[in-house]
């Protein structure tokens, strides 16, 4: 009997991978056995796109690098690699076991570009890191079930859409970091040194990379011209989704806040 030769390529359905959602850490590589728990426990919405069924996203780690570097690596990783959304999850914040579950809403509707969860900072009494406005302190006056917008929100649990981070890359400086990797300057932890000659004093002006990109996406108007006109003419532009109820954990004690 004649063997009838089979064209495997035209028998076999195979779909390209869809990079759709890239994890990313900035670690120092130690982290609690708590944060190992909730990361790896997360309960995966069904039909993830992914290189891995099993695990259903992608998932970088830059290590040893001050923060701003390491999201800037994440960043320049995202865009190289024509992912549709970075999540920015810091090595301290302990995620609910449904965070992917929400996150995959926001990403299937794609008509919200930043989502933030929801947590605290490590101190008594614990403030919310959610801010409307500079120098007023955090805003509080929320429910947990709220969906509350601001103009400040931290990048410990933070959804972004790339087509931001292309437009903020593209117009970028490009710099070495402390490892002699290069990359574009998307964050930036403000750190500034000046003398004013009306007073004869040095001034000092610093802050935290998160608050610094929020100033960035909004004095830049980056939201409208990534296709978000409506969004970008809110007073409080990013959404902080409080039923993403995040802990906030001391690496050392493993105390958690709130």
């Amino acid at each position: 009997m004649k063997q009838q030769k089979i064209n495997i390529s035209q028998n076999t359905s195979r779909r390209p991978i869809r990079n759709r959602l890239l994890i990313g850490t900035p670690t120092l590589g130690i982290v609690r056995m708590e944060w190992a728990t909730t990361r790896f426990g997360q309960v995966i919405p069904c039909n993830w796109t992914s290189a891995n069924a099993s695990i259903g996203y992608s998932h970088e780690i830059p290590m040893g690098y001050l923060v701003a570097d390491a999201q800037n690596l994440l960043v320049q990783t995202a865009l190289r690699d024509n992912f549709e959304w970075l999540f920015l999850h810091e090595d301290d914040v302990i995620l609910p076991a449904d965070c992917y579950l929400r996150l995959n809403e926001y990403m299937k509707k794609g008509d919200i570009p930043v989502v933030s969860g929801l947590y605290y900072l490590k101190h008594s009494p614990p403030e919310p890191l959610v801010y409307r406005g500079r120098g007023n302190s955090c805003y509080d006056k929320f429910k947990f079930g709220d969906l509350v917008w601001a103009d400040g929100v931290p990048t410990g649990a933070l959804l972004i859409n790339t087509a931001l981070l292309k437009i903020m890359s593209d117009e970028s400086p490009e710099y070495m970091t402390g490892n002699n990797l290069k990359c574009k300057k998307v964050f930036e932890t403000p750190a500034k040194v000046w003398y004013d000659p009306e007073t004869s004093t040095c001034r000092a002006a610093s802050g935290t990379s998160d608050l610094f990109w929020c100033d960035r996406v909004m004095n830049e108007n980056v939201l409208a011209r990534a296709g978000w006109p409506k969004i970008a003419k809110k007073k409080y532009p990013f959404l902080v989704d409080t039923n993403i109820a995040c802990r906030h954990i001391d690496l050392t004690t493993g105390k958690m806040y709130p």
